[in-house]
């Protein structure tokens, strides 16, 4: 059986922490940020632990190989 491609964006933009969580980026954070306060951008700094069970699933469809620990 032929391996699955994997959906490059979706890893880029998905981790799994060592515990299996479903970890992503914040939206917003590339670019227009010149205005912004500095407190505002710090905000962007943090990962996001994605609760919602389908979006695991989901992920793990798109990006079958990201590293799970």
């Amino acid at each position: 059986m032929p391996k699955i491609k994997t959906y490059k964006n979706a890893a880029k933009r998905f981790t799994f922490s060592a515990t299996g969580k479903l970890r992503r980026v914040k939206q917003g954070k590339s670019h227009l940020r010149r205005r912004t306060p500095k407190r505002s951008k710090r905000l962007f700094d943090k990962l996001l632990t994605d609760t919602v069970p389908s979006h695991k699933r989901v992920v793990q469809r798109l990006a079958p190989y990201l590293k799970r620990k």
